[in-house]
């Protein structure tokens, strides 16, 4: 005779072993049913709606503080968190090994930077334009669902920073420098050249494209790699690392594995190059600002490593004291200034013509956006793709290069915020603060080129100074620019380094001061070496960063699946499922019973009318 129980999952085996599981009513053995058991889940799922919310109104009180505590309370222990040395020297090894095939072989460097470069745009171009958009669909499309409830931390938690300066420090590390070197040329370089499928002088086209590239589709990168995070940390009370957010796909070993390690050390390293990059672009900026404000003629080399010694003491100070302090006082010090030099351009500049372009750059750039999203290498004829190369596909790798780096710091300090509240503000806040910079900025830049006063000069770096120049005060703006600039140098140095720290240091939220300032010097000193070392140095580190970093397209990919089963794992969404599910079973149970009650009801009354009618007849 066949035992029952071999048809039973092992799970079923295992409640059965220990207890858990209920015999089945007689009834159902006799219609058949080919097990005498049925699991705890399905015996308490088979009973009715009322009877559940009967036992629990007789039910004692219920210490939710026990069920809902997150795992993350031990992360704020981690002052002991050993260094990982493997994952340090790794990276840092293949830092000094670029560095130095760049600085000893510079045509074979530049020679792969250039071929690889361009293997990466033919091939996979078509990726990054499409997957762009994608991103930002998924991050609205979560921050609108039913997890946009959720907090990254503790259910109840509130979050670390104040709403200013979380947002003065997201601003601060995502793009500060970017903005002030691409503020006023990139729209006037769109004006002046056209963009594919749109000749010269069109200024909404040149408007709408620069949002494009500034706007929703680099946060919606950021705003990934940061939610994945945060939510792995903070909700979970996994370790700060990329590696960890993949633990929903990966498991824990894989993630622990060479999988994961692989995931860190390329974290580490394209935090490093970006940085580097992005801290040349500045100190060649403030170069071109002492010479254009009239503070140095003729900038040597001396000077420039004296302005980044300086710059780099001061990041290093501001690291070591923590994100709490240094970061946020000094991002908090970007916004004060950069508002600053705003409301200076818009008031003695074309303060009518920026006022209609902030308007009028949105409608553009939603009334184009179809356009922009579509634009491929295939698109005018196939004359598009040398011009997307240079800008919209290199803008997308070259966020997506930054996303470790922006990511990890954005998760750190965003402990207590909501999915909803962290994906709106990280996608919106930013955007509509680049729209404003843009219409100021680029709207100027645009007039005084329509007005044959055109800024353009040898470099781009001294086209903001040029703009500043043109207006009463221009001296003293530029001042404030070069202040501004160099506190732009600082917080993202800093917040790379404490990021870099966190990674090395098996992603202690708070890194070790030693640590975090060790990696600050080598990025500082990777972008100083190879700065002095000529401008195409630099246009070639910017070019393998990019080309090392691509493969975070795909990671970024896989951080999607794993947010997503992530949070549906989630006790508020479970919660939220449950209560559906209970709402509908008593819907169900309460129609049924109103049928049942009405089908006696009527029962009765013929039953009553029957009578009369026997009554009526005697």
């Amino acid at each position: 005779m066949t035992n029952p129980e071999n048809n039973l999952s092992r799970s079923d085996r295992s409640e059965i072993a220990d207890g858990t599981a209920v015999r089945a009513p007689e009834a159902d053995l006799a219609d058949g049913h080919a097990t005498a058991y049925d699991t705890v889940d399905e015996a308490l799922d088979s009973r009715s709606a009322h009877s559940e919310l009967q036992d629990l109104l007789a039910a004692k009180d219920i210490h939710y503080s026990q069920i809902d505590s997150s795992a993350a309370d031990e992360l704020d222990k981690d002052e002991d968190t050993p260094v990982n040395w493997g994952i340090t020297a790794i990276a840092a090894a293949v830092v000094v090994a670029v560095v130095a095939w760049g600085l000893l072989a510079p045509d074979h460097f530049a020679d792969f930077a250039g071929q690889s470069l361009g293997f990466v745009m033919d091939t996979f171009g078509w990726a990054f334009v499409l997957f762009g958009t994608v991103f930002v669909v998924f991050v609205i499309g979560i921050a609108f669902s039913k997890f946009g409830a959720i907090r990254l931390g503790e259910i109840d938690e509130q979050p670390e920073f104040s709403t200013t300066s979380w947002i003065a420090m997201m601003f601060a590390a995502g793009m500060g420098i970017g903005l002030m070197f691409y503020g006023a040329s990139e729209p006037l370089n769109y004006y002046k050249n056209g963009v594919p499928g749109h000749g010269p002088s069109e200024v909404g086209t040149s408007m709408a494209t620069a949002m494009f590239h500034w706007t929703l589709h680099p946060w919606a990168v950021y705003a990934i790699v940061g939610l994945a995070i945060a939510y792995s940390t903070f909700r979970m009370g996994r370790k700060q690392l990329l590696s960890q957010a993949f633990v929903p796909l990966l498991g824990e070993r894989g993630a622990n594995g060479p999988v994961g390690t692989l995931i860190d050390v390329l974290s580490i390293i394209a935090t490093v190059f970006g940085t580097a990059a992005s801290l040349g672009i500045g100190a060649t900026q403030i170069r071109a600002g002492l010479e254009a404000s009239g503070v140095v003629e003729n900038p040597t080399d001396n000077v420039v490593i004296g302005i980044v010694l300086v710059l780099t003491l001061g990041f290093l100070i501001s690291a070591m004291s923590g994100v709490g302090k240094g970061i946020q006082y000094i991002s908090n010090a970007n916004m004060v200034l950069a508002v600053l030099l705003a409301i200076f351009v818009f008031i003695v500049g074309p303060t009518v013509s920026i006022l209609n372009l902030i308007p009028g750059t949105i409608g553009n750039y939603l009334n184009s956006f179809t356009e922009m999203i579509g634009r491929t290498a295939e698109s005018n004829n196939g004359e598009a793709a040398e011009w997307l190369s240079g800008w919209t596909i290199f803008y997308w790798a070259w966020w997506i290069s930054w996303s470790p780096f922006v990511g990890m710091f954005l998760a750190r300090i965003s402990r207590g915020r909501s999915v909803r509240e962290f994906c709106l503000s990280v996608m919106l806040v930013p955007a509509g603060v680049s729209t404003i910079w843009f219409a100021i900025f680029g709207g100027t830049a645009i007039h005084l080129e329509q007005a044959n006063n055109s800024i353009s000069g040898e470099t781009t770096q001294e086209e903001l100074f040029n703009l500043l120049q043109n207006y009463p005060g221009g001296f003293i703006a530029g001042l404030v620019a070069l202040v501004l600039l160099s506190t732009f140098f600082i917080t993202s140095a800093d917040s790379a380094s404490t990021v870099m720290g966190s990674m090395s240091q098996n992603g202690a939220v708070t890194a070790k001061a030693w640590l975090s300032a060790m990696w600050g010097v080598l990025t500082a000193a990777v972008g100083l070496t190879l700065l002095l070392s000529g401008e195409a140095a630099l246009s070639n580190l910017q070019t393998v960063t990019i080309v090392v970093a691509s493969p975070f397209l795909l990671i970024i990919i896989g951080l999607m699946f794993s947010i997503f089963k992530d949070l549906r794992s989630d006790i508020i969404y479970l919660e939220y499922r449950e209560s559906q599910a209970f709402q509908r079973k008593l819907a169900r149970e309460r129609r049924l019973h109103r049928e049942q009650q009405r089908a006696e009801a009527l029962k009765r009354r013929r039953a009553e009318r029957l009578k009369l009618g026997h009554h009526q007849k005697d």
